[in-house]
C-alpha cells in the first residue's frame, strides 16, 4: 500500500509529532511504501496576522505543493495527524482530487475547541460542544488569548461545518479512545466514519526494574496538566516519595521553586527520549494529574511498556486507560490532598505496587504494542478505501478561486 502522511509539527515537539513518526516507521517495516509531508509551526512567524488567518482557512500554498506530491507519488491513502494552520482543510480536496482516501488522526479537540482542550480559567469547558457554533471561543479569547486569533479558529471550523468538509472530505477518523470518540459524535462528525485506535509505540523499549523507588512526571508543564496539583500533593508528601520532573513550559517556574524549597521534588528539565524511557524503567509509579480531557496521552503507552504503574486522574479517558489496582491508581482531578493520599497509600503498599508491573506491561502488549496497532491502522486504511470507493468524489471547482494564483 502506498501511504502519504501528512503533518503540522508544533512548535515545541509533542505526543502527536512522536506519533506522525512512530505510525510512519510502523508502516514502512511492513513492507509499505511511505511517505511524508511536513509543514512546521516555525514558519508562522514569517506570516502576517491577515495571512496566517487566511492560511488557516484555505492554504493555496498547501493544496498545490500536496497536489504536487500526490501527482508524483499516487498514494492510495493520506492519512493526515494535525493540519492547523499551515496546512489547512484544503488538503483533503487535494487528496481527493487525486483518488485518494482520506483519514484524519483526531489527536486533539480543534474542531469542536478552539483551544483544542475544553480548558478554561482552569477547569474544564464545554461551551463550545453544546453550542450551534464556536462562538464562545471568541468571547473568551480561548485561542492564545486573542479574540482575533480565536476568531480565525472559529471562522475554519464553522466554514468547513457549512461547506460539508468535516462529513463529505474525510473518509475515517482516528479518536484515540472511546471518551474522545463520544465527544467528537456530540460535537457532529459522523458517527459512522469514527474508529478507535489508541497510540502506540513503534519501539517497544523494554520492561524495566522499577527500583529507583521514585515517582515520575513527564511532560509539558501548563496549567492543563495538572501542574498545581502535583507541586502541592508533593508539597503535603513531605519527601516521603520523591518525585522527579521531565518537562518544559509556563510552568516551569513554578516547577523549579517547588524543587527549591520542597523536600523530594527535583526537577529535570527536557531530557532526551533514551533517558526519558530509562527513568521510566526504573521509576514506580509514573503520575499524570492532567485537569483537562486527554485524547490519549503517549506517556501512559511507555509507562506500561516498562511495567510502570500510572497514578492518574479520573478525568476524560484516563478513565478508560488506567485499571484501578490493576494497572495503576486514580484520584480526584484537581484535588492535591487526595492525590497526596494515593501517593501515601502507594509508599505504604510497596508490594501492591509491585503487582502492577507485570499487569501494566501485559496491558501493553494486548493493546498498545507496534503489531496491534498496526493491525488496526491498516483495517482503517481498508475501510476508509471501501468508503472512497463507494461514494462519489466530490470536486473541489467550486473553490477553485481559492486554490488558483
Amino acid at each position: 500500500m502506498k501511504v502519504l502522511v501528512a503533518h503540522n509539527a508544533y512548535q515545541q515537539a509533542g505526543g502527536e509529532d512522536a506519533v506522525f513518526g512512530s505510525e510512519a516507521q510502523l508502516l514502512r517495516r511492513s513492507g509499505h511504501q511511505v511517505r511524508e509531508y511536513l509543514e512546521d509551526n516555525h514558519r508562522i512567524t514569517q506570516l502576517s496576522n491577515t495571512r496566517r488567518g487566511i492560511e488557516t482557512l484555505w492554504s493555496r500554498s498547501s493544496y498545490k505543493k500536496l497536489s504536487a506530491v500526490l501527482a508524483e507519488f499516487r498514494p492510495d491513502v493520506v492519512h493526515f495527524h494535525n493540519i492547523f494552520p499551515l496546512i489547512s482543510p484544503s488538503a483533503y480536496y487535494a487528496a481527493k482530487n487525486h483518488g485518494a482516501a482520506v483519514v484524519q488522526t483526531l489527536h486533539n479537540f480543534r474542531l469542536l475547541c478552539a483551544n483544542a482542550i475544553f480548558f478554561r480559567q482552569g477547569k474544564v469547558c464545554e461551551d463550545c460542544l453544546t453550542s450551534s457554533t464556536p462562538f464562545p471561543g471568541v468571547l473568551h479569547r480561548c485561542y492564545r488569548n486573542s479574540r482575533a486569533a480565536s476568531a480565525g479558529v472559529v471562522a475554519m471550523v464553522t466554514l468547513h461545518r457549512a461547506l460539508g468538509t468535516w462529513r463529505n472530505m474525510v473518509d475515517f477518523y482516528i479518536a484515540l479512545s472511546e471518551f474522545a470518540r463520544s465527544k467528537f459524535v456530540a460535537g457532529g462528525l459522523p458517527e459512522d466514519k469514527i474508529i478507535v485506535k489508541p497510540n502506540c509505540l513503534a519501539d517497544d523499549p523494554g520492561l524495566g526494574r522499577g527500583h529507583g523507588r521514585f515517582a515520575l512526571y513527564i511532560g509539558r508543564l501548563s496549567p492543563e496538566k495538572g501542574i498545581t496539583t502535583l507541586v502541592s500533593a508533593w508539597q503535603r508528601i513531605g519527601g516521603r516519595l520523591p518525585i522527579k520532573i521531565v518537562g518544559d513550559g509556563p510552568e516551569a517556574a513554578r516547577v523549579k521553586d517547588a524543587a527549591r524549597n520542597f523536600a523530594g521534588v527535583e526537577f529535570l528539565g527536557p531530557e532526551p527520549r533514551a533517558r526519558v524511557l530509562s527513568l521510566l524503567q526504573e521509576a514506580c509509579v509514573l503520575v499524570i494529574p492532567s485537569t483537562c480531557y486527554e485524547n490519549f496521552p503517549v506517556v501512559a503507552a511507555e509507562a506500561f511498556a516498562t511495567g510502570t504503574p500510572v497514578l492518574a486522574s479520573d478525568i476524560g479517558s484516563l478513565l478508560s486507560i488506567v485499571e484501578p489496582g490493576l494497572t495503576g491508581i486514580r484520584f480526584r482531578a484537581g484535588d492535591a490532598a487526595d492525590l497526596a493520599e494515593k501517593v501515601m497509600w502507594l509508599v505504604d503498599h510497596s508490594a501492591e505496587l509491585d503487582a502492577m508491573r507485570p499487569r501494566a506491561r501485559a496491558e501493553f502488549e494486548r493493546r498498545y504494542s507496534a503489531g496491534v496497532n498496526l493491525g488496526l491502522l491498516l483495517q482503517t486504511y481498508d475501510r476508509a478505501l471501501g468508503s472512497a470507493k463507494g461514494t462519489q468524489r466530490r470536486s473541489s471547482s467550486d473553490l477553485a478561486v481559492w486554490s488558483s494564483n
